[in-house]
């Protein structure tokens, strides 16, 4: 394979041109398989970040992914999972990812959450939820014990894909992320049977997701991030939009007025003390902030907990309002048996 050829084509300052399809999965498969010399693989991943990677070059690189990846398989049930991808980790605000994911396995929604296990100086999910007592699986049997006793698994994409994972790895080496971060968003461990939380920081990336998500018909759920994560900014909704068999829906529009602070939120970022903020929310004793809120109906809906929107959003308010009882609730851990799923 000639690297040079492809270096020429998108690093070249004003001339950087696409990758066709094909050419971007067979560059790729040559990635992922360690077929690439470290100045050449350096040089075209820095390259094709500063370009910018056009829809045909991921959906080339998640096919050639696709073919290396390790499947898992999904609960036996009827929901659908939420695939939460988890690479990005706070940085100046607190990772509320977990409290998502703890919020919709209270209410029997299973939910993997896929990443790295080091967060490259940020405070990263996998940190924040081992303080929660969900530990990291080593294998996909691992994860899918977990997903079917306990509704919750966290699985590292070493354990998925090792080639995307040694991908990954570079962004310690090169100092900023690659395509492999943009893949990694897009996979599906379930092999299309679950609805992948989405987002991106720009505008833009979140319009490549779209076009991705609705060319392969992959469920997704998308919205802004926040600090790199797929949870919604407590301060300010986003935009959310279900892409579901290349249909797009709009849940909620982006509120528009001025950015609300979060009340009880701890000084400090860091996992335990924001860990400790999430358990006083799953008992009640601080407020879910509004954003959450609407999204964790959103997952409710895309799951098929329920097939009407509106339901969903009652679900969601009664859940986030009524933590408090502690004497009449199950523990974060338990199953819930209120499911309406979608037939």
């Amino acid at each position: 394979m000639n690297f040079a050829h492809y270096i020429k084509q998108v690093v070249h300052a004003g001339t950087a041109q696409d990758l066709s399809e094909e050419d971007a999965h067979d560059l790729f498969c040559a990635m992922l398989d360690g077929g690439v010399p470290d100045l050449e693989l350096a040089t075209l991943l820095v390259g094709l970040h500063l370009k910018g990677e056009s829809v045909p070059e991921l959906l080339g690189f998640h096919r050639a992914a696709g073919e290396r990846f390790y499947r898992l398989r999904a609960p036996d049930m009827q929901l659908r999972p939420l695939v939460v991808p988890a690479y990005g980790g706070a940085r100046s605000e607190h990772n509320l990812l977990p409290l998502l994911g703890l919020l919709l396995r209270r209410l029997g929604v299973p939910v993997l959450f896929h990443g790295t296990l080091e967060g490259s100086g940020r405070v990263a999910s996998v940190y924040i939820l081992r303080e929660l007592g969900v530990m990291p699986s080593a294998t996909l049997v691992q994860a899918h014990a977990a997903l079917e006793e306990d509704n919750i698994a966290f699985l590292p994409m070493a354990a998925l894909c090792p080639g995307l994972a040694n991908l990954l790895a570079l962004r310690n080496r090169l100092g900023v992320r690659n395509s492999a971060h943009l893949v990694a968003k897009l996979m599906d461990p379930f092999a299309g049977e679950g609805v992948i939380l989405a987002s991106a920081s720009s505008a833009s990336t979140l319009g490549k997701f779209a076009a991705f998500f609705a060319a392969t018909g992959t469920p997704a759920l998308l919205l802004a991030s926040t600090e790199g994560e797929p949870f919604a900014n407590p301060r300010r909704r986003p935009r959310m939009e279900l892409v579901d068999q290349g249909s797009h829906r709009v849940l909620f529009d982006e509120e528009v007025h001025a950015v609300k602070p979060v009340a009880g939120l701890p000084p400090s970022i860091e996992a335990q003390p924001t860990a400790e903020w999430i358990q006083q929310a799953l008992s009640g004793e601080a407020p879910i902030p509004h954003p959450l809120v609407n999204q964790l109906a959103c997952c409710l809906y895309a799951s098929g907990y329920t097939d009407d929107m509106n339901q969903a959003k009652a679900i969601a308010a009664v859940e986030a309002g009524s933590l408090a009882p502690v004497g009449k609730r199950r523990s974060a851990g338990g199953k819930s048996a209120r499911a309406i799923p979608r037939h």
